[in-house]
């Protein structure tokens, strides 16, 4: 099986108390079973989520299925992704360079 490694980066709210939140929500066995059944049918093998201060570096090891504009419009249609995504932004902000709307 061929696998690729994508990473990703977003910023977190600089609030100690909402950084142990998000900590908390992301901790062995806490994701929603619906996000974890998201990512492995998306193509994603593994997922580690590493913090820097406040910066978030997510680490994806994805295998050949992995389409990211496909897993992107999957998501959309997905409302328990949605939902998760809604609360996530309340412990993320964009990155500085990013476009309204992105992470």
């Amino acid at each position: 099986m061929n696998t690729r490694r994508l990473c990703f980066s977003c910023d977190l709210r600089d609030n100690p108390k909402l950084i142990e939140e998000y900590k908390q929500y992301h901790a062995k066995g806490n994701a929603w079973p619906e996000i974890t059944k998201s990512i492995k049918d998306g193509g994603i093998i593994d997922l580690q989520i590493y913090l820097t201060g406040n910066r978030m570096f997510m680490i994806m090891d994805v295998d050949e299925t992995f389409d990211p504009i496909k897993k992107a419009k999957e998501d959309a249609h997905n409302p328990k992704v949605q939902e998760w995504e809604e609360l996530m932004w309340n412990y993320q902000q964009a990155l500085p360079w990013a476009k309204e709307g992105e992470k």
